[in-house]
C-alpha cells in the first residue's frame, strides 16, 4: 500500500519537478506549483466511446471479492477475453517517472484532479509499459499493446498494458 502511495505523490510531481517551475509562465508544464489550474473539461463526463478502442465500461466488468485477509478481483467474461490480446487504450496519463516523456505510467479513466487522489478505482487504471518513452500531456492519449489481467498485484492494479505505443487518431 505504501509503493502505491509514493508511486501516486511522484507520478503528479515527476513532470512538473522534471521541468522546473516558473512563476507567471503559460506554460502549464512550468506553472507556479501554488496557482489553480483551470477545471479540465473531461472532469464532467466520461470521455466518448471510440470506434476500436476498449471502453472503460468494459473494464468495470470486475468485482473486488475478499479472499482471506485481502481483495481480490473477480473478472468478467468481456474483461478475461481481452487477456494477452492486443487492444487500444483511451485515457489521461499519470506519470510514475520523472521527466517529460515517459515510458511507465498509469493511464487512468477520468482526468487527475488532487496530488493525493486516484481518479477512480483500480477497474480505472491501467499500468502502461511503452515501447518507447510518450510525452506527458494533459489532453486524453490513446495507446496500442498486449493487455494482461493481474489477478495478484502487489499494488492493487487489475490491468497491465506491455509494448505500448501512442496511435495518432
Amino acid at each position: 500500500m505504501k509503493t502505491w502511495i509514493v508511486a501516486m505523490l511522484l507520478a503528479v510531481a515527476a513532470p512538473l519537478g522534471a521541468q522546473g517551475f516558473q512563476p507567471g509562465s503559460k506554460d502549464l508544464m512550468k506553472r507556479d506549483p501554488d496557482a489553480n489550474l483551470p477545471p479540465s473539461p473531461y472532469a464532467a463526463k466520461p470521455l466518448p466511446e471510440l470506434k476500436g478502442v476498449v471502453s472503460w465500461k468494459t473494464l468495470a466488468d470486475v468485482k473486488t471479492l475478499k479472499q482471506k485477509d485481502r481483495f481480490i478481483p473477480d473478472f468478467g467474461k468481456s474483461v478475461v477475453a481481452l487477456d494477452r490480446q492486443e487492444v487500444k487504450l483511451q485515457g489521461f496519463m499519470m506519470p510514475l517517472e520523472m521527466g517529460e516523456r515517459q515510458k511507465r505510467f498509469l493511464l487512468v479513466a477520468l482526468p487527475p484532479s488532487c496530488a493525493f487522489c486516484m481518479p477512480g478505482g483500480p477497474e480505472q487504471v491501467v499500468e502502461v509499459r511503452a515501447k518507447t518513452p510518450v510525452k506527458y500531456g494533459f489532453e486524453p492519449i490513446v495507446v496500442s499493446g498486449r493487455f494482461s489481467l493481474l489477478r495478484n498485484d502487489e499494488m492493487g492494479l487489475y490491468y497491465r498494458l506491455t509494448d505500448a505505443a501512442p496511435v495518432t487518431r
